[in-house]
């Protein structure tokens, strides 16, 4: 059986406050792209892992996909299967690519074995592998609140848009984000923002790690002027970065030194 994880990107990101338990509280979009990796399961003598594609900077046993199995054989019976991942997402981008890979995991693993979970169940599986893990369950887009674990669904499409992203040879740790960051409360929450017109965006849409992570590298900042010179509609960093994405109404060519770049339509 295979099946194609998605990336996600954030539209916005409020860090609203700093939690007693260091963790802090956020308000975000999640919304699901076509940029995809790869993930088949199939019959083998022993469990195997076999991973392609772009380099991950971990262990096989440390992958989320590993995880994610892992974590279905402690609940339920499995045969040994050879898992083949082909990565085309990023690593440390702010896509989800790893939390998307676990998740689709799961629900790959549900329907091989037949085990009828329903999504209330795989996303508490989820839950346990990353904060973010659950969204990747139903696919669609959502405001999430809390640490990023608290989902509320909402009517948004960015459907003929051209989704252009730009990652630089770069890698920024969530804790490294997080610490150049001050939280505040936003004066117009992210409901109200997306709602509006997407050219209207660039005025109201804001990522709170931008401003730090720009300062620090600035190559972030140039990426998201890059953009807006070739006519985007709207630009940012997605997450923690460090891959900037932008919305075109129309396609353009685009090249940046050292980055990978994708574009895909969104549907």
């Amino acid at each position: 059986m295979i099946c194609f994880p998605n990336a996600k990107i954030n539209l916005g990101l409020h860090v609203t406050e700093k939690r007693g338990d260091g963790y802090h509280n956020i308000e975000t979009v999640f919304y699901p792209i076509p940029l995809k990796d790869a993930l088949e399961i199939v019959p083998a003598p022993d469990f195997s892992f076999t991973q392609v594609g772009l380099a991950l900077d971990l262990r096989h046993e440390d992958n989320l996909v590993t995880r994610a199995l892992n974590l279905f054989k402690n609940n339920y019976d499995i045969p040994p299967l050879a898992v083949f991942l082909k990565k085309a997402i990023p690593f440390g981008a702010g896509l989800g690519g790893g939390s998307a890979d676990a998740a689709f995991m799961l629900k790959l693993l549900n329907d091989y074995t037949s085990q009828n979970l329903s999504n209330e169940t795989l996303e508490k599986m989820a839950v346990e592998i990353g904060a973010d893990c659950p969204f990747f369950i139903r696919n669609t887009p959502v405001i999430a609140s809390g640490i990023g674990n608290i989902f509320k669904a909402i009517a948004l499409s960015l459907k003929g848009y051209t989704l252009c992203i730009i990652k630089p040879n770069l890698f920024i740790s969530t804790k490294e984000a997080y610490a150049l960051v001050k939280p505040t409360k936003p004066s117009l929450s992210l409901r109200e923002i997306v709602q509006m017109p997407v050219k209207e965006w660039k005025k109201y849409l804001k990522n709170d790690f931008e401003p730090g992570v720009c300062q620090k590298y600035p190559v972030i900042a140039e990426i998201k002027a890059y953009l807006y010179d070739c006519e985007a509609v709207y630009a940012a960093m997605s997450g923690s970065g460090s891959a900037v994405f932008g919305l075109f109404d129309k396609d353009v060519p685009l090249s940046f030194p050292d980055s990978f770049i994708w574009k895909g339509i969104m549907k």
